[in-house]
C-alpha cells in the first residue's frame, strides 16, 4: 500500500484494537501518533512499534476535552509534519466502569460521561482532523463503531445509542467532505479478543460469548480489525467512503 512516510493518529491506542492498528499502520510505513488517556499503556504501544522498526510518539488525550483533542492534532503536525490518517477508536466504559444498568437506573452523569466518551469524542476528533485535512490535500478517517448496532443490548443501551451515532457522524461527514478529498468510514468489530472484553467476561466467558454471537464461532482478533481499518485508509480503498465495514465474525449476516 502506498502509505510510506505518511502520518496517522490512533486514539485509544494503549491496548486492543488501537494498539493493533498502530502496529499495522507502522508496518505499512506510516508514522504513528499513539493517543491514549493511559500514559503507561500508550507508551508501551510506542515501545512496541519502535521495537518493530517503526516510528511512533505518545500523546495523552481525553477525547471528551476539546482542548486536549486540539493539542493531539497539533502534536501530530509538530512531531511528524502533518496528518493523513486517523482511527478514532477511544471508547468503552471509561475508567469508572459505569453504565451496566437498564435505562431507568442509568444516571444523567453516567449517560453524559459514557456518551461523551463514545460519541462526543469521535465528533471532536473528526472536527479537528478534518479542519487540518481541508487545507492540506485531504485524508482518510476511520471511526470504530460496534456490532452492537445490529442487535439490542440489554443494560448497555447507551452504548448502542452512541455507536449508532458514530455511524451517523461517519455517513454525514463522508457526504459533506467527499469533494474535499476526505474519506470517512467506520468499522464494526464483533466480540473481539481485547483486554476490555476479556476483563468483562473472563477468557472462558468471552469465548462462550463469541461462540454464541459470532457465526464463525471464535473471537475476532484485534489485528483483524486493524487490517480492515488500515486498508480503508489506504489508496486501495480510494473509492470507498461512508461505509460501515463489519469485522464481526458474521454477526451482520444474522
Amino acid at each position: 500500500m502506498t502509505m510510506q512516510g505518511r502520518v496517522a493518529v490512533v486514539t485509544g491506542a494503549g491496548l486492543g484494537i488501537g494498539r493493533a492498528t498502530a502496529i499495522r499502520f507502522s508496518a505499512a510505513g506510516v508514522r504513528v501518533v499513539v493517543a491514549d488517556i493511559n500514559a503507561e499503556q500508550g507508551k508501551a504501544t510506542v515501545a512496541q512499534v519502535r521495537r518493530l522498526g517503526g516510528e511512533a510518539a505518545f500523546v495523552s488525550v481525553d477525547v471528551r476535552d476539546e482542548s486536549q483533542v486540539t493539542s493531539m492534532v497539533d502534536f501530530a503536525i509538530d512531531t511528524f509534519g502533518g496528518l493523513d490518517y486517523a482511527l478514532n477508536n477511544a471508547g468503552g466504559r471509561g475508567a469508572s466502569g459505569a453504565g451496566a444498568a437498564p435505562i431507568h437506573e442509568l444516571t444523567e452523569d453516567e449517560w453524559d460521561q459514557l456518551v461523551g466518551l463514545n460519541l462526543k469524542g469521535v465528533w471532536l476528533c473528526m472536527k479537528h482532523e478534518i479542519r487540518y485535512m481541508l487545507g492540506h490535500g485531504g485524508g482518510s478517517i476511520v471511526n470504530t463503531a460496534s456490532s452492537v448496532v445490529y442487535r439490542a443490548s440489554a443494560s448497555k443501551v447507551w452504548y448502542g445509542a452512541a455507536k449508532h451515532g458514530v455511524i451517523g457522524l461517519t455517513k454525514g461527514a463522508a457526504f459533506e467532505y467527499a469533494r474535499n478529498g476526505i474519506r470517512v468510514n467506520s468499522v464494526a468489530p464483533g466480540v473481539t479478543a481485547t483486554e476490555m472484553v476479556v476483563g468483562m467476561y473472563g477468557e472462558a466467558g468471552a469465548q462462550e460469548l463469541a461462540e454464541r454471537l459470532n457465526p464463525i464461532g471464535r473471537l475476532v482478533q484485534p489485528s483483524e480489525v486493524a487490517d480492515a481499518a488500515v486498508w480503508l485508509c489506504s489508496d486501495e480503498a480510494a473509492a470507498i467512503t461512508g461505509v460501515l465495514l463489519p469485522v464481526d465474525g458474521g454477526q451482520s449476516t444474522v
